[in-house]
């Protein structure tokens, strides 16, 4: 939501003086996190803002993140950002725009990346934008960069080194489908649950695992619930930096130029950032005994399971384009 703040006491002011007001109108921004500041996608949106400063100098620009959930989830984020409302600029994971694109979730969909150097030339090359046009067109959301670099595994209740101890898991999912499908390919019973429903969910007893990057697993203390960690490595997060279009239109063209060239530059920061941490954070939690790495020795299987769902689910979305362009990255 683009906010005026200073324009009520500046026009006061000069009805009381006689005068014209004088003060220069606040630009002021608010953003989310679900996270604290110590996380990568706050750390994130704090580089954002930093940029955006340094670059505009033809007025003030104050900007207003909330953070720890104060504002909802991502997914709550996202819809007010598709309206216009309470929030202006957050990083939001692809499945939570999945309501408004079907195409979204493709962008960081299970086993999409080869590795990760594959995940930041498929980044730095803009292999994905048809998605983020899409996204645009549909939801009025615009993608200004692209943070991430997570790799995701499965946490567990229960030891899960292969095929056979995944076959039957009951496992959170992500809402988006393709998420859904790849691991029932795999023979695992996936089931979607709210974010912030999955410690309950497998401390009760309603599923037995999900899956996250080493960030999440720490900040939502999953490691309590589920303390062994399947190496299945089969994502690598992308979570674009968006920014509401009707907030961005709304601004000066100098002010939304700054704002693409922060975004492209702080979602490159995030990504070396979070791609850093994550082995990090991981092996920072094992060392503390707060959880167990297990090998999982069927990956080969996994991606050769998986591989025909994704590509069948992008020719249904008419982006089979897209992911041939993601593959002819080298």
């Amino acid at each position: 939501m683009l906010r005026r703040t200073m324009l009520t006491a500046a026009t006061a002011s000069a009805l009381l003086l006689g005068g014209a007001a004088g003060a220069q109108d606040a630009i002021k921004l608010i953003g989310a996190s679900q996270f604290d500041e110590n996380h990568a996608f706050t750390k994130t949106m704090r580089k954002f803002e930093e940029l955006v400063t340094a670059c505009y100098t033809d007025g003030p620009v104050e900007f207003e993140l909330h953070l720890n959930s104060e504002l909802g989830l991502e997914k709550d984020y996202f819809a007010y950002m598709s309206q216009g409302l309470s929030v202006d600029y957050a990083v939001v994971s692809p499945a939570h725009m999945s309501t408004f694109s079907k195409m979204a979730p493709l962008m960081d969909a299970p086993f999409l990346f080869r590795d990760a150097d594959h995940w930041r030339k498929v980044l730095a090359a803009d292999a994905i934008r048809p998605i983020a046009d899409d996204i645009l067109a549909k939801a009025d959301v615009r993608l200004i960069g692209y943070a991430g670099g997570g790799t995701r595994n499965i946490f567990a209740n229960v030891p899960v080194g292969n095929m056979a101890e995944l076959k039957g898991l009951p496992i959170r999912m992500q809402g988006a489908p393709i998420w859904s499908r790849v691991f029932d390919a795999l023979g695992a019973a996936p089931t979607v649950i709210a974010y912030n429903e999955v410690y309950n969910a497998i401390q009760t007893g309603v599923i037995k695992a999900a899956e996250n990057e080493a960030a999440g697993i720490e900040q939502m203390k999953f490691y309590e619930v589920g303390p062994y960690v399947a190496l299945t490595q089969h994502a690598i997060t992308v979570r674009p930096l968006c920014i509401a279009n009707k907030t961005f239109e709304r601004l000066p063209e100098k002010l939304q130029q700054c704002i693409l060239a922060a975004g492209a530059e702080a979602g490159a920061f995030g990504r070396e950032l979070e791609s850093g941490q994550d082995a990090e954070k991981l092996q920072a939690m094992k060392d503390k005994g707060l959880l167990q790495t297990v090998e999982f020795t069927d990956r080969a299987e996994m991606l050769a399971l998986a591989r025909p769902v994704i590509q069948a689910y992008a020719e249904e979305l008419d982006a089979a384009a897209v992911l041939a362009a993601v593959d002819a990255v080298r």
